[in-house]
């Protein structure tokens, strides 16, 4: 064995022992999960644009957050009566509703235009997501899908994050996403 060789087995060697992973390409979807995620942000953008949809994102915006931060969210109970009115609204239902409707989806959130949640099929881990790139890309009026399955941190379930914008006359004024099932 050459010098050389010894040398890029040592150096690889400490790589993954320091936990560093050397990639050569970017991921990309099994073409199976590839199809649910087309399909999946097709049916979110078709539900984004429901009446009742922007009707609730309008009144959210109109209210804003009532003080709710993702720390006080973390810390109510899920018997909480907030918590329980929010997911117990005609569009958490109607949200619900249509993720019971389809096998390949297992969380829907709709969120404001500030990212603060509106309604939901499920209780999710954060009042506001602004930050995240699901709510962000989404906001600037394009429908958007992650390129990677993780667990979803709401319902542990490996996932792909799809997003819609809720337009009003072309204009993005909140977002609807969800978690398409990576299996």
């Amino acid at each position: 064995m050459s010098i050389s060789s010894v040398s890029s087995k040592l150096f690889a060697t400490a790589l993954v022992a320091v936990g560093f992973v050397v990639s050569t390409a970017s991921a990309a979807l099994p073409p199976e999960v590839q199809a649910k995620v087309d399909k999946a942000k097709t049916r979110l953008v078709a539900l984004a644009a429901d009446p009742g949809v922007i009707a609730a994102i309008k009144d959210a915006n109109a209210k804003g957050d009532g003080g709710m931060t993702n720390g006080k969210w973390v810390d109510l109970p899920d018997s909480d009566a907030f918590i329980q009115a929010l997911l117990k609204s005609k569009v958490s239902l109607q949200i619900a509703k249509w993720e019971q409707e389809d096998d390949n989806i297992n969380k829907l959130l709709l969120r404001d235009q500030k990212g603060n949640l509106v309604g939901a099929s499920v209780r999710p881990l954060i009042w506001n997501n602004a930050t995240r790139p699901v709510f962000a890309q989404a906001l600037k009026g394009q429908a958007w899908a992650a390129d990677e399955i993780k667990p979803d941190t709401s319902t542990q379930v490996p996932s792909v994050h799809v997003s819609a914008p809720v337009l009003d006359h072309g204009k993005p004024i909140g977002v609807l996403h969800g978690a398409v099932t990576a299996k």
